[in-house]
């Protein structure tokens, strides 16, 4: 057993060790702390008798090789500490994977050419912190530091990149909804283009339509019914069409072959009259006599022949290359 005298430097020397730890790295004072217990004669039981032979308590723990040199902090606010930290770094490196995930998958140019956030140096952090968490807390709560700045760093550059996909997609979003709409417009001025070309075509034939239904009927008997008085008859109503002696003479022709001018011509297929109209009741707008007034009958076939053809040479041109008019 040794005396109280001989402990009085050991403890002095153990305490300001103490204080200088507190200011050093952790491997450090672990192992200056296991250096003081050794210089100071302990080995690995304490004297039993310690207090009896110094009269006094120490304030100081004795070390052995079966229990260790500090208390762990499992279950203390520094520990739930280390734990939020971790936690949080974890979820970082997660959202740092995903955004670049979502970059690549997307296909968009987010305006800059490195799309990853570089989490080594957090990654690496929170395995020595998970480690020191067997240590004092001053000593742990230097890593749990540099983890939680780790974590921010990370987090910051993830929500750039973020920033630059949101920024990316809307501006894709807003081109298609452009392109979308020139289309629609493109679309809607082709089909405003047909209808006014279609109205305009439609208006024409009714102009045509009126123009050839309100050919000049006659408005005097026919002087005959013979083909010579028929002949006389057209050749003074084609004045009304604005036609001369040529066209007079292919309407001879015409009607030549088609009836022989005769205002009883009847054909098996239903044409009737001097124009072989058929039916011959469409001539029935111009007079109801149509079966029996050359006149009527010449006034149809001549609004026929300009509605149709054009003039009395159209018509005849067209019967000798098909056979009819």
């Amino acid at each position: 057993m040794r005396s109280h005298t001989t402990f009085l430097p050991a403890r002095r020397t153990l305490r300001r060790a103490e204080r200088r730890l507190r200011r050093r790295p952790v491997l450090v004072v672990a192992t200056l702390a296991l250096g003081l217990v050794a210089t100071a004669g302990f080995t690995t039981a304490a004297p039993a008798s310690l207090a009896e032979a110094s009269g006094q308590t120490p304030d100081f723990a004795l070390a052995s090789y079966s229990t260790p040199l500090v208390a762990q902090i499992s279950g203390t606010d520094a520990q739930n500490d280390a734990d939020s930290a971790v936690t949080a770094a974890a979820a970082a490196m997660t959202a740092a994977s995903t955004v670049t995930s979502d970059i690549t998958a997307s296909g968009l140019d987010v305006g800059t050419p490195d799309t990853t956030v570089d989490t080594t140096q957090l990654s690496t952090a929170v395995e020595q912190l998970e480690r020191a968490q067997a240590l004092p807390q001053m000593y742990s709560a230097d890593f749990e530091e540099t983890v939680t700045s780790l974590t921010a760093s990370v987090s910051e550059q993830t929500a750039g990149l973020r920033g630059k996909l949101d920024a990316a997609i809307a501006l894709k979003a807003q081109q298609e909804a452009e392109e979308k709409a020139r289309q629609e417009a493109e679309a809607a001025a082709a089909a405003q283009a047909a209808a006014d070309a279609a109205a305009k075509q439609k208006k024409k034939s009714s102009g045509s339509s009126k123009s050839s239904s309100a050919a000049p009927a006659p408005s005097y008997a026919a002087s005959g019914t013979s083909a010579g008085e028929a002949q006389a008859t057209a050749r003074s109503m084609i004045a009304g069409y604005g036609w001369g002696d040529d066209q007079f003479a292919c309407l001879v022709s015409l009607w030549n072959k088609e009836s022989g001018w005769r205002y009883n011509a009847a054909n098996p297929s239903g044409a009737y009259g001097i124009p072989q109209a058929l039916p011959g009741s469409k001539m029935g707008a111009y007079g109801s006599d149509w079966r029996t007034n050359p006149a009527t009958q010449i006034a149809w076939g001549l609004g026929y022949i300009s509605g149709r053809y054009g003039t009395p040479c159209g018509a005849w041109g067209h019967s000798q290359s098909v056979g009819w008019y």
